[in-house]
């Protein structure tokens, strides 16, 4: 009876080629792999035409499905060659870690350890540190590739056992290896790793009782001479006994080559997912493949790029490797040889080589067959439906809402977002209110997670949403948060809830005395009322709604513009602005005439905010409401000497706020101004200026050019304007237009 135990790196591509080297040559009847025993049931999909690396375990509790962990595989990766390997010989094979659900139970204890622990004593002085607790932060790994004289333990993993063609007992070196290390540091004490070795030792014991004559093990490298060591039955059995275990479930999801990076935070992750499936599926290349596909990325971006640059660059790269005295040409001494040659020294250039070949866009697939929740499999059948795949890389879709397909696609996306599952985030589109919606969508495995976790609020898309929309209406008190429901349930077709929403509005409304709440809830309210019919939805019962609050609003706001502070007169201030552009673009006649008689009574009032009797006074301006001598004299008596300068100011702010076209066009405003900077003492001109300063920098840029220049002519400017505007012959205009028809290629209409 044999027991062969092969440490490996996980997703290392040359630790892969040993293992299948060696379990073809030395045939084993069992397989033993790291891993969760829960997923047992899930090895005997290995091997299915469907499930195609990189896809991971997922490990969960079904009462608690944030409470979960992913064990990931890719091709390269030593254990799924090896269960791979048992599946086509027809052999047994299991995983042998520390089940997940006694995992699961054991780090959350040991975090709420921790933040029980005070900060004052989790904290030490790493400079009191003795130098043997300073070495436990210190990855062991690192003992050996300073030895080796490489500054990164990464490669010189890599360039002594990735990359490396001979690989006669590198088992037996790597063994060896670990053990000296092991031997050679201060260990921690690491309740969990010790918890893990033990099981797999006792299931290394449980299949030399079932009497397999010949065990191969497969773990990381780390943990081999605690496997090989002589350890008691019962030293173990002591070890384990009592552990608390949890219920969990376990399924196959799709897994992306992001996912497996350092950058991601997974804690085995390697730096380069693509450059490593490169070298498994390439284990002889000197470079060539690799810079020829450098190549076709920088081609797609119009770089020129030459079969001579390929040439050179892979001669630079042999050069540097034989310069190091490595083995084989490595990822550093590509990634050099393509910034000297290739990217003429831009390393920005180098990102996408990064993005596309070093990490990798590439994302695993999953047989619909497999076990999963209800609510998963409805989503995955409209991906499938819709034509909507799940990509590592972004992807963008421009939905025209007139064509079946894309008002389905913006439907299924828009209820996911209500989920919470952000695959899709809506881009900003031109225009408001038309038929065209912006996507884009990326796929993150992590959403795996938050599917199930949403299991419970529907074995569906469109009924999950629908409970969510409901519970986050009950427990909300705020009609702001009630608004934005129906803003986004909208769009998502949910029928039953839009309706439960409208009722719950109109409670929450008609109980409401804030009149700055209420304010705030209008212009969403709007946006639905105006839109809702692109969608085909019937706005009459919102129209109604928007009608009472607005009645309310100018009933209330006029003693609201009263005896505020400035920060108040700010914030009110800004929801004029959006509640006059909403009712503006609702186009009702009678809530146009109450808002604007409601304007009419604060702009009326002299104990109205400054700022908010000013933009009242523009707003009647633009409604022709307010003009020619009645604007003069309000402005007036706005910017008369017994005003204060500051409240003068103030008033000038709230009248300017949007636009500063007005004063370029009004030569009687432009003058009224001028007088009155004109005559403020520097004193007070210095104590006005911040105010004004403000009020000008919120202009653009054109239209402060071309105050300045009015101001630099004394106004001369706008006397030219009219001038010209007074002496313009139209008839002799006229005769231009057949011309220029002409040269458009329209003709004339009359």
């Amino acid at each position: 009876m044999a027991v062969n135990i092969l440490g490996i790196r996980h997703h290392g591509p040359g630790s892969a080629k040993n293992v299948k080297a060696f379990l073809e040559s030395v045939k084993p009847d069992i397989v033993l792999v790291e891993g969760p025993p829960e997923a047992d049931a899930m090895l005997q999909w290995v091997g299915h035409a469907e499930l195609k690396p990189p896809v991971a375990l997922l490990c969960y509790q079904p009462d608690d499905p944030q409470r979960s962990v992913f064990y990931p595989f890719a091709e390269f990766s030593p254990e799924w060659q090896a269960i791979l390997y048992a599946r086509r010989q027809n052999i047994h094979v299991r995983f042998m870690d520390l089940p997940a659900g006694n995992q699961m139970l054991i780090e959350k204890e040991q975090q709420q350890l921790q933040q029980d622990i005070q900060p004052d004593e989790a904290y030490i002085n790493q400079e009191a540190q003795p130098v043997e607790l300073l070495q436990l932060s210190k990855n062991p790994i690192s003992y050996l590739s300073d030895a080796a004289g490489f500054a990164d333990q990464e490669q010189w993993w890599e360039h002594t056992f990735e990359y490396r063609l001979n690989n006669d007992e590198v088992f037996d070196a790597v063994a060896e290896a670990m053990q000296a290390v092991r031997e050679s540091i201060p260990q921690k004490d690491k309740k969990l790793e010790q918890l893990r070795e033990a099981y797999m030792r006792r299931t290394i014991r449980q299949a030399e009782k079932e009497m397999f004559h010949t065990i191969a093990v497969i773990c990381g490298a780390w943990h081999v001479p605690a496997l090989q060591a002589k350890v008691s039955q019962k030293e173990d059995n002591d070890l384990l006994k009592g552990l608390p275990k949890v219920k969990t479930e376990c399924t196959w999801i799709p897994w992306t080559f992001s996912r497996l990076s350092f950058q991601s935070g997974y804690g085995a992750g390697i730096n380069s997912p693509g450059w490593y499936s490169h070298v498994w599926q390439y284990p002889n290349d000197d470079g060539t493949r690799w810079m020829a596909r450098v190549a076709q990325i920088f081609r797609k971006q119009q770089m020129d790029t030459s079969v001579a640059h390929i040439i050179e660059a892979v001669r630079l790269a042999g050069s540097l490797a034989s310069l190091r005295g490595l083995p084989k040409v490595g990822l550093e001494e590509l990634n050099e040889a393509t910034l000297s040659v290739l990217c003429n020294g831009e390393n920005i250039l180098l990102k996408l080589v990064h993005d596309e070949l070093i990490v990798g866009q590439q994302i695993g697939d999953v047989p619909p067959e497999i076990p999963k929740p209800p609510l998963q499999l409805d989503i995955e059948k409209l991906q499938k439906k819709l034509r909507l795949p799940a990509t590592a890389d972004f992807k963008d879709y421009t939905l025209d809402l007139r064509k079946d397909t894309d008002l389905e696609r913006s439907i299924f996306l828009h209820r996911l977002q209500l989920l919470g599952i952000a695959w899709g985030r809506q881009q900003f589109t031109t225009g408001k209110g038309t038929f065209k919606e912006q996507w884009r969508l990326q796929w993150d495995p992590g959403f795996s997670v938050e599917i199930i976790e949403r299991g419970n609020l529907g074995n569906t898309v469109a009924e999950a949403a629908a409970n969510s929309v409901l519970q986050q209406a009950q427990s909300a008190t705020d009609l702001k948060i009630i608004s934005n429901l129906l803003e986004q349930s909208i769009p998502a077709e949910l029928t039953e809830a839009i309706q439960q929403l409208i009722v719950r509005l109109k409670n929450l409304a008609a109980a409401s005395a804030d009149v700055i709440e209420l304010m705030e809830v209008v212009p969403g309210l709007i946006t639905v009322a105006r839109y809702g019919n692109v969608r085909k939805t019937d706005a009459t019962v919102v129209l109604n709604i928007i009608s009472s609050i607005i009645t309310r609003v100018c009933i209330s706001l006029p003693n609201a513009c009263v005896a505020i502070d400035d920060d108040a007169s700010r914030k009110l201030l800004e929801l004029f602005f959006k509640l006059n552009d909403g009712i503006n673009l609702l186009q009702d006649t009678e809530i146009t005439t109450a808002w604007q008689q409601t304007l009419q009574v604060i702009a009326g009032n002299t104990n109205t905010s400054p700022i908010i009797s000013g933009y009242t006074t523009r707003l009647l301006n633009d409604g022709k409401l307010l003009t020619g001598e009645q604007l003069t004299q309000h402005f007036s008596y706005a910017m008369s000497a017994a005003t204060a300068p500051v409240t003068a100011a103030a008033w000038l702010e709230g009248f300017l706020k949007g636009s500063g076209t007005l004063l370029l066009l009004d030569q009687d405003l432009w003058q009224m101004i001028d007088h009155w900077v004109s005559g403020l003492a520097d004193e007070t001109f210095m104590q006005v200026l911040p105010l004004l300063r403000r009020t000008f920098a919120n202009f653009s840029g054109p239209e402060r050019r071309k105050l300045g220049e009015k101001v630099r002519t004394g106004g001369a400017s706008g006397q030219q304007h009219t001038a010209t505007q007074a002496g313009f012959d139209a008839e002799s205009a006229k005769l231009g237009l057949p011309v220029i028809l002409e040269l458009l290629n329209l003709a004339m209409i009359y």
